[in-house]
């Protein structure tokens, strides 16, 4: 059994999470990038470092119950136990959710609640938050809903823009997530209880 990472963009986490799991010989490995786009940054990144990449395009498919029911195939054809995600910009449906009860992660750049979805580190600055920061969590059907696993704070300083704080979310993004995979694969956390697609 191993572990699939999705992302849609550059793929500086998944990046992260494989040299992570490589240096500390995780008991179980990641054997597969899976994209949405073609043109994602992250299929570089996993020819580099020797991992199979496959692009599976919603567009191409009727429903996202055909999406899903698609990835759903060629994860269990892998043998995949664990799915996380890293900058994967779609919401995860009842196919994948009941399928994988409690074993998707996501790594976002804020303290959840606060500022879900999309732009998060723009929806921070415009508030005028002198905190920001990262949160791990559990998938469940919600946009950046699921049960809180572990966060860690920013801080905003006046001259901060968007890239400034998206390179100070990333560098933190880039330590807490494998950490906290690392502790999940080694029975230092333990799901939650229930179906997440309940």
């Amino acid at each position: 059994m191993s572990i699939a990472v999705f992302a849609s963009g550059d793929g500086s986490n998944f990046e992260a999470l494989v040299e992570r799991s490589r240096n500390l010989q995780w008991p179980q490995s990641i054997t597969l990038l899976v994209t949405d786009k073609a043109d994602a940054g992250a299929l570089d990144r996993a020819r580099k470092l020797g991992i199979s990449a496959v692009t599976i395009r919603p567009q191409d498919y009727e429903s996202k119950e055909a999406y899903e029911s698609v990835l759903l195939s060629l994860l269990r054809e892998n043998g995949i136990e664990w799915i996380l995600l890293a900058g994967f910009m779609r919401i995860l449906g009842p196919v994948l959710l009941k399928a994988y009860p409690w074993r998707i992660l996501n790594v976002h750049p804020s303290l959840l609640p606060a500022f879900r979805g999309k732009n998060a580190l723009e929806q921070a600055l415009a508030y005028g938050v002198r905190w920001s920061g990262v949160t791990v969590h559990w998938v469940d059907e919600g946009v950046d809903t699921g049960p809180i696993i572990d966060q860690k704070p920013i801080l905003v300083e006046p001259n901060d823009t968007v890239e400034t704080l998206q390179r100070k979310a990333q560098f933190v993004e880039h330590n807490l997530y494998p950490a906290v995979v690392y502790k999940l694969l080694t029975g230092k956390i333990q799901p939650p209880q229930g179906t997440p697609a309940d």
